[in-house]
């Protein structure tokens, strides 16, 4: 098999990384999982304000998995979700997150998964959205393209914050001495934002260890953050996680 005894990082959020976690281990490699990302909460008090209103918005956008999954049972506990309001996200994931809760018909991309791919689809044109609400639930941060461009094109938006995003409170330890004994063969990163945590807790000698491994993304963003900061060994694979799978497999393991 094409990944055995290969030991790669998994980074994803720790409620997402199994499925590439299994996926690894059926490719015969060791997946180590060390989410880069930790997911909390965020008050619940934005989402009950929002929830008696849901109908009043054309479009509900979720950010990721855990946007649909930290928001979705307060806004549901309010009522049934409108039959007037589309749901949306980005990435097969989010869909599939969206569909646990009942919902389909789901405005996605099906080949680019960003902001770009998503404001290209015709429900996001002007003569779609103009004088009509949309609701972005993300966690804190992030990018601010969608909301100025639908903004730009005539739509009222609100933004709230359903969970917030921690670097891991363990620090670099678990893979400091995957390193140090030679068990580390691969990271893979599914965000500039993930990147950058793990860049900024390394210290030199760990900087070192992650410059000399390959880092796989599925995104040419990340792959782009990834060279601004120095990384050289930076493979950039198809989207999602079989993309990422894809990557591994294909790629030139030394001997």
């Amino acid at each position: 098999m094409p990944l055995t005894g290969r030991t790669i990082v998994v980074t994803r959020p720790r409620a997402q990384a199994d499925s590439l976690a299994q996926a690894i281990a059926a490719a015969g490699g060791i997946p180590l999982i060390y989410p880069l990302l930790e997911i909390e909460a965020a008050d619940l008090a934005p989402l009950r304000a929002v929830a008696p209103r849901l109908a009043d918005y054309a479009i509900v956008f979720c950010v990721s998995p855990n946007a649909v999954e930290h928001a979705l049972p307060t806004l549901l506990a309010a009522g049934p979700w409108p039959a007037g309001t589309r749901p949306a996200g980005v990435g097969t994931g989010t869909e599939k997150a969206w569909a646990r809760f009942g919902l389909s018909h789901v405005i996605a991309p099906k080949e680019r998964f960003d902001s770009e791919a998503l404001l290209e689809l015709p429900e996001f044109q002007a003569e779609a959205v103009a004088g009509k609400k949309v609701l972005i639930l993300r966690g804190d941060g992030g990018r601010e393209l969608l909301r100025e461009t639908l903004e730009a094109r005539g739509a009222t938006v609100e933004v709230l914050t359903c969970y917030h995003r921690r670097p891991p409170a363990e620090g670099p330890a678990p893979l400091l001495s995957a390193w140090a004994a030679g068990r580390l063969d691969g990271i893979t990163v599914s965000s500039s934002e993930a990147l950058r945590y793990l860049w900024d807790m390394l210290d030199a000698t760990g900087r070192e260890y992650l410059r000399a491994s390959p880092v796989f993304v599925p995104h040419a963003r990340i792959a782009e953050a990834a060279q601004v900061l120095g990384l050289t060994r930076v493979i950039l694979t198809p989207p999602a996680d079989q993309g990422l799978l894809t990557g591994l497999c294909a790629y030139n393991w030394p001997k």
